[in-house]
């Protein structure tokens, strides 16, 4: 058995759905996926709970590679984030092309804003633009849903507020939530996903081939091909 923690954006757009039968047909390996934010992804690895990971929380991988924990950080994809929002866009941040000029403005207009709130790389990415503006995001216009990308994106459609998602997540349930994209495109929106090992070094019970059989995996050009692919229609 191969423990895999991983995002719940991997999860919630199915791309785990397509990848994992294809390693346990190929390999004989069994996963077990455990999808929470990469926070909590990381957090696992750091007490050598899982065998592989994947991230997209650039900085807190870093720090988990350097004392040791990580190790073998390898780039598998990338895709954007994105801020959706109620149509009326009571903050107009459609008249601004910056993520961080658009989150000023929300904050200024105190319209609703749903956070994941849960340590998530999306959660991350979303802090370091508030501190980017200088806004210490607090109050009544401010919910912490503290839950997966799927469900914080169900909650920003009922309340007809901001939020952002990263794309995958987003196209996957647009037609439900049914707020529209207003602001993409920004440098910043860029989302980068690293597979990485954990270090059998420091934690002997860590599958370690297994887990490098799927970080390898992942890697391969049978699973590129697909991500290249995946969810296109």
């Amino acid at each position: 058995e191969v423990i895999f923690a991983t995002t719940t954006s991997v999860q919630d757009t199915g791309l785990l759905d397509s990848i994992v039968p294809m390693f346990e047909k190929d390999t004989g390996y069994h996963v077990k996926a455990v999808a929470v934010g990469s926070g909590q992804a990381l957090a696992m690895a750091g007490r050598g709970e899982a065998d592989v990971i994947l991230a997209h929380a650039p900085d807190a991988e870093k720090k988990y590679v350097s004392e040791g924990s990580l190790t073998n950080r390898r780039l598998m994809m990338h895709n954007t984030f994105l801020l959706a929002g109620p149509s009326s866009d009571p903050a107009k941040v459609k008249e601004t092309k910056k993520a961080v000029e658009a989150l000023k403005k929300i904050a200024e207009a105190k319209a609703a804003f749903v956070s994941r709130g849960d340590d998530s790389g999306t959660h991350k990415l979303e802090m370091k633009l508030w501190g980017q503006a200088g806004v210490k995001p607090a109050g009544e216009w401010y919910l912490e849903a503290g839950q997966g990308m799927g469900k914080t994106l169900g909650i920003a459609g009922e309340k007809q507020a901001y939020v952002i998602s990263d794309r995958a997540t987003y196209l996957a349930f647009q037609k439900t939530v049914g707020l529209p994209i207003l602001l993409e495109g920004d440098p910043a929106f860029l989302n980068i996903y690293h597979v990485m090992e954990v270090n059998s070094a420091k934690f002997p019970k860590v599958n370690a081939a297994g887990g490098k059989a799927f970080a390898d995996y992942l890697l391969s050009a049978k699973v590129q091909d697909v991500l290249k692919t995946f969810g296109k229609e």
